[in-house]
């Protein structure tokens, strides 16, 4: 899927401050420096604008808890660019055949185990024996994480408790803190955010965050034969 059109993502903004460029893949390789460096970037999702950072960087990731005012008992997702990436940083093998594959990409943050074998670091949401995974339906930020060769820890761009952002002027007062700023113009899922499902549980699932795709999302679970979690006999 990574060979087909950006224009889902594209945006021709005019530059400000050096730092906003439109997300496209001409800028792909700029952006994956930057994470490389340990630097946050801002970049457009299928639902909202999001805080980007190298997910194995302690640095990067305390400065978007930092960024955002976020509290840091708060736990970040993480972005990679295909299904089967998943794989090597969360436990899928209690999944249906198929299942990520109808799910992602998509407007969907599936919560798994992290199993002893994930590569992520453990400083990324310590204690914490889940994670969020996010494979959005947008071409850019995949092809940025491939690029990297790492998962992004991602999380919405805007303070904590202040609405989500689905233009890059929804949070110009964050600007200045990252460093660049990607622009797909205005996103057209309105601001419900990802659906957040918990797989954690063999045979079952539940939903976290209605989000942005709640009916499509449990017709699929419903489909590979998961029971909401507490229907299970």
């Amino acid at each position: 899927m990574m060979d087909s059109s950006l224009e889902k993502c594209d945006g021709n903004v005019e530059s400000k401050m050096g730092l906003v460029r439109p997300a496209t893949e001409d800028y792909a390789q700029e952006a994956v420096e930057a994470l490389k460096a340990g630097k946050v970037i801002a970049v457009p999702t299928d639902t909202l604008y999001g805080f980007a950072c190298d997910a194995c960087s302690v640095e990067a990731v305390n400065r978007i808890y930092e960024i955002k005012g976020r509290k840091y008992t708060s736990p970040l997702a993480i972005c990679v660019g295909n299904v089967e990436d998943i794989k090597h940083f969360a436990v899928t093998d209690h999944l249906p055949p198929g299942l990520l594959d109808c799910l992602l990409p998509g407007p969907v943050t599936v919560i798994l185990r992290r199993g002893d074998s994930s590569i992520l670091e453990k400083s990324l949401n310590p204690g914490l024996e889940s994670i969020g995974v996010r494979v959005p339906d947008c071409n850019f930020i995949r092809v940025i994480c491939s690029g990297s060769q790492s998962a992004l820890a991602l999380t919405s761009a805007n303070l904590s408790r202040q609405p989500s952002s689905v233009d890059i002027r929804d949070f110009k007062n964050l600007w200045e803190h990252c460093a660049y700023i990607y622009d797909g113009g205005a996103l057209p899922s309105g601001r419900a955010g990802s659906t957040i499902v918990d797989l954690t549980k063999l045979g079952t699932y539940k939903i976290l965050r209605p989000g942005s795709a709640k009916e499509e999302t449990i017709a699929i679970l419903e489909r590979h034969s998961l029971l909401e979690d507490g229907s299970a006999t």
